[in-house]
């Protein structure tokens, strides 16, 4: 530890609001000089240890009254960041270290836009410590959820025993902008790069581009083994100070446009116009496309284009070798018997039992089947919430799908057929910080819906050493003999001695189901 230095701020000059300013922090700047055997990317990785350290311990500190008061906005030798509760024409008169003239930067990432579905607070405030974004993380709740499952099995010689200090790697309270940030800056300070992590995070739709090179879509495919999609509409900065780009997301939902100058200057943002520029000292000037990268490097002094960058991640390992050696089609593992077939005598009870009514089959599945069409209603659905209602309801009825509040464009599946796939990777997953061929090594299916015949196949199936263990998940209806809660007990029990046992899937199943 160096010192402290209370930041300077003139809320006055900047005349800030009378919310924002009752919402005020205090602000100090912290600074730490690098130990002995402590310099570039190690000394980031031990600020970033302290950094995680400190905000675990006082954040969820419930004793302390201002505890989400607390927030590191950079712990960096690279970086540094300004922000609050402020527009862009306060935010030079709030910190009058801006408008100092000894202050320069080679680069600069400027953010007005508050994260959606959250609250405003001084810690959300964009920029992140490595980005900023523009738009929506739709798949939220589901990349939170593998992140946390994630944490028991990744390693890192980086970090050895120290690598549970850093665990919850998702911060509590973030918003969506803030939890994409913790995981990039959580792939970045184990190892990767930080175009090769916004690639994993945010791919390009590459299961249906005919003209993707080769080597491209082996390089999306092999880490879609690693890692789902962060996706929704999103156009997201990043920088660690040697580099700083941005990413469009595959659907192309939120705008970027760029210029080059003849003076050397680099300046995107979402719209023309946002820095006055003189046309005649415009060079060049473009449009971030859908699925591709920016990047400038300012070490060496150049924008690098989507194409030459990818190549040159695409090219780092024999990605599509791996896969094709160590991957599991969905063919592969298919019995050769037939599935159960269907008992017609206890077909409508069952149909019953499963919450099946004469619409769902008249308006849903009779479409579906034979027009090859998804049903549109305009209606709503106006039945009772499930945990409002008095009537025996599905499990499910129970769960409500979380959607962004905001007004994004319909997605026509057919029209726009190049950027949608349900293909996915299934199966126990490797660490995440380590790049092995074995990584590839889980099951691929074009869809999730099974047939009869492929869910034999699974139930039964030894390939690679897979075997799968079929867990009844029916239960008893009275209480007395645990119920409900009680077979949920049971399930997890089970799933978790198979997984000791070696077992890599686990089948739920509800056949057992009877009167």
């Amino acid at each position: 530890l160096v010192g402290w230095r209370v930041v300077p701020i003139n809320a006055a000059a900047a005349d800030v609001g009378n919310s924002a300013l009752d919402a005020a922090p205090h602000i100090e700047q912290l600074f730490i000089a690098a130990g002995d055997g402590f310099e570039g990317d190690s000394f980031e990785r031990q600020l970033y240890l302290v950094r995680k350290r400190v905000s675990h311990r006082l954040r969820n500190d419930a004793s302390l009254q201002q505890a989400k008061l607390f927030y590191v906005c950079s712990l960096s030798s690279k970086i540094i960041i300004y922000k609050g509760m402020l527009t862009p024409g306060q935010l030079l008169n709030f910190y009058t270290d801006l408008r100092n003239p000894d202050y320069t930067t080679h680069l600069a990432m400027v953010h007005s836009r508050f994260s959606t579905n959250t609250f405003p607070s001084w810690d959300r405030a964009q920029p992140n410590r490595f980005m900023a974004h523009n738009g929506e993380i739709n798949t939220l709740r589901g990349n939170e959820n593998w992140m946390r499952a994630r944490q028991g099995v990744v390693a890192s010689d980086l970090f050895g025993d120290a690598l549970a200090k850093l665990f919850p790697v998702v911060e509590p309270d973030c918003s969506d902008s803030g939890v994409f940030d913790n995981v990039l800056e959580f792939l970045l300070m184990t190892g990767r790069t930080l175009q090769e992590a916004v690639m994993m995070m945010v791919p390009e739709a590459w299961q249906k581009n005919e003209l993707m090179p080769e080597n491209k879509r082996a390089f999306y495919e092999y880490h879609s083994c690693l890692m789902e999609p962060w996706d929704g509409p999103a156009s997201i900065a990043f920088t660690d100070g040697k580099y700083i780009g941005a990413v469009l997301d595959r659907n192309g939902l939120r705008p970027s446009r760029y210029y080059v100058t003849k003076d050397d200057r680099v300046i995107m943002a979402s719209e023309v116009g946002v820095v006055p520029v003189d046309p005649a000292n415009v060079k060049a000037k473009g449009r971030l496309e859908p699925g591709r990268m920016f990047l400038i490097d300012f070490e060496r002094g150049r924008l690098v284009p989507d194409e030459e960058l990818k190549n040159q991640f695409a090219n780092r390992r024999p990605y599509r070798e791996w896969l094709e050696e160590n991957r599991i089609p969905l063919r592969d593992v298919t019995a050769a018997s037939a599935g159960p077939e269907i008992d017609r005598a206890s077909l409508l009870p069952r149909m019953q039992a499963f919450g099946y009514t004469t619409e769902t089959l008249q308006f849903m599945l009779q479409p579906m089947v034979k027009e090859h069409r998804d049903p549109v209603g305009s209606m709503g659905n106006d039945s009772a919430l499930a945990v409002l209602s008095d009537k025996p309801r599905m499990l499910y009825d129970y769960f409500r799908q979380l959607f962004a509040q905001v007004t994004n464009p319909p997605i026509d599946s057919i029209r726009e057929e190049v950027i949608m796939s349900l293909e996915c990777y299934v199966g126990p997953e490797g660490n995440l910080l380590e790049t092995t061929p074995k990584h590839a090594q889980r099951l691929r299916l074009r869809q999730p819906i099974l047939t009869n015949e492929e869910l034999a196949g699974i139930k039964s199936m030894d390939h690679h050493g897979w075997r799968t263990l079929t867990v009844d998940i029916t239960f008893p209806r009275s209480e007395a003999r645990g119920g409900l809660k009680g077979a949920i007990d049971r399930i997890c029990a089970e799933a978790e001695r198979a997984i000791d046992e070696g077992y890599s899937l686990i089948v739920l199943s509800d056949r057992a189901m009877g009167p």
